[in-house]
């Protein structure tokens, strides 16, 4: 039951992520079951980590709720990053490789010099990817699975938010990857005061993007 009840809960997010339930949402088990396509016995096991990771809360005589996005949880969610992601960029200016480096710059600088010949909507999923890679790298070359199981629930609540605001659009495909770039910079530098800042100074942009509506 285990595993089923470790997809129900990727499914659960999958869907959220993908705005088929919003926050704020009431739902109940049966119509989950009918969302993922899992059995009602591996909702219902996945529905205590839901609770617990905060994505969704049981009103009473009402059911289930998906988690409301306000304030409290966009200071709350950028603050933990916030948090963890400084001290692992720091990390990972003394443990990745040049080779590493390379990749992450060549990916972003990729994306610039497809973004001369215009903004398409491959080129913005594209970015997004590039986007959330370089985070995600940062956070699981830490090796610690519990810190990168907690900075992965964080990374949900942070893309529920506002997505026109957290997501990357053709408006905001250069000013992210000149800001991803440098991050690149400072971690390049292999100083890590100065990739800590550079990591922190991106993070405090996009929550003042996420605040600005």
């Amino acid at each position: 039951m285990q595993n089923l009840r470790d997809t129900a809960y990727q499914m659960f997010t999958q869907h959220l992520l993908h705005r088929d339930i919003r926050p704020g949402q009431f739902i109940s088990q049966r119509e989950l079951v009918e969302l993922t396509g899992m059995p009602l016995g591996a909702i219902r096991e996945a529905i205590p980590r839901l609770e617990a990771d905060g994505l969704i809360i049981t009103v009473p005589q009402r059911g289930m709720q998906i988690a409301h996005v306000d304030l409290t949880l966009i200071r709350n969610a950028f603050q933990f990053r916030l948090f963890l992601e400084r001290e692992a960029a720091a990390l990972f200016t003394l443990s990745a490789t040049d080779e590493q480096l390379q990749h992450i710059r060549a990916a972003h600088e990729a994306i610039l010099e497809e973004a001369a010949n215009g903004i398409t909507p491959e080129l913005i999923a594209k970015a997004q990817a590039v986007d959330w890679g370089l985070h995600d790298t940062l956070i699981d070359a830490v090796g610690n699975e519990i810190i990168s199981n907690a900075y992965r629930v964080n990374s949900v609540k942070i893309r529920l938010i506002r997505q026109e605001q957290t997501r990357i659009s053709d408006s905001l495909v250069l000013p992210v990857m000149y800001e991803h770039l440098t991050v690149v910079e400072a971690l390049e530098s292999r100083d890590p005061v100065r990739a800590a800042t550079a990591i922190a100074n991106h993070i405090t942009i996009a929550r003042n993007r996420a605040l600005s509506v």
